[in-house]
């Protein structure tokens, strides 16, 4: 068990589901309310995605970023800031014509999808270790052992402290390999993400294995979406991990009850409390994962 909690709160992600709740922030303004508000509430890192505030979806753009960044900084909180660069590994093929993609794709380089990273230099930053079947059709998430060296690489040369994002044990599998190669310095943090389709689902035992390959020196975080969201709370804990919640994963803080990224880290740390554990502080945070200030 851990008694030592990091809470993250993924604060929007860039999925459809700004219609779905009013909860879900969009401007670089609500964005950076949402994730002040969090980190009152208790959040030790702030997971930022940017959106379009003209059509809600997910953004690359490094304008939004730097505006998130900026009114955190001028608020009354300091929680650890941690940039999605996942952004641009989509690739949506026509299934009559494999050759050729078609509306959906967003597929960058590993540098593009590094330069609002190499700009604002957040203390992390995440790297998605696979490729992944992303839900039905014939949609792709793609992220080749050449992107993931690259992008760990980089983002050590930037002194950013890389979130591995683990979606299936594959993914943990390589995770370990960039380890051993040298590319990521200890403490190695890794996600393990459950419960997105088509990545491993949301059961313990698989929990239990990720977390039973990983490196002696590592501190992970595991998560799971939607209703499991706070049973992974809890699971995490126990199994001497790290804590995420927010609107990236789960809408609901009860069923048919929205909630806001606050209210989510409230009862967060209320689980974490009763498990007899504690949240850690950004401060602390900083010195468990070894976080460098630029």
């Amino acid at each position: 068990m851990n008694r030592h909690v990091i809470l993250t709160c993924a604060v929007t992600g860039a999925g459809d589901t700004a219609g779905r709740s009013e909860h879900v922030p969009v401007t670089p303004q609500q964005i950076a309310d949402s994730a002040i508000a969090a980190a009152r509430a208790g959040a030790s890192i702030v997971h930022i995605h940017v959106r379009d505030p003209r059509t809600t979806l997910g953004s690359r753009k490094t304008e939004y970023y730097a505006e998130v960044q900026r009114l955190i900084g001028a608020s009354d909180v300091d929680p650890v800031i941690n940039m999605t660069a996942g952004m641009g590994g989509d690739y949506v093929i026509d299934p009559q014509n494999p050759m050729q993609h078609v509306e959906g794709t967003d597929l960058v380089s590993q540098a593009t999808r590094l330069e609002h990273v190499e700009a604002l230099r957040p203390e992390i930053c995440t790297l998605d270790c696979g490729t992944l079947n992303f839900g039905e059709g014939s949609s792709t998430y793609i992220s080749t052992p050449d992107m993931m060296r690259e992008g760990a690489a980089r983002i050590r040369e930037l002194g950013v402290k890389p979130e591995l994002e683990c979606f299936d044990t594959g993914n943990v599998w390589f995770a370990n390999v960039m380890h051993q190669e040298g590319l990521l310095d200890d403490p190695p943090f890794y996600q393990i993400c459950q419960g997105i389709p088509y990545g491993a689902p949301a059961d313990g035992a698989l929990l239990e294995a990720e977390v039973a390959m990983l490196p002696k020196t590592a501190e992970f975080t595991a998560f799971a979406i939607s209703r499991n969201q706070f049973e992974w709370v809890a699971r995490s804990v126990l199994a001497g991990g790290h804590v995420r919640v927010g609107l990236e994963d789960n809408l609901y803080l009860s069923k048919g009850v929205k909630a806001t990224n606050a209210q989510l880290v409230q009862r967060a740390g209320e689980i974490i409390d009763s498990l007899g554990a504690q949240v850690a502080t950004p401060e602390e945070t900083r010195e468990l994962l070894g976080l460098r200030r630029q």
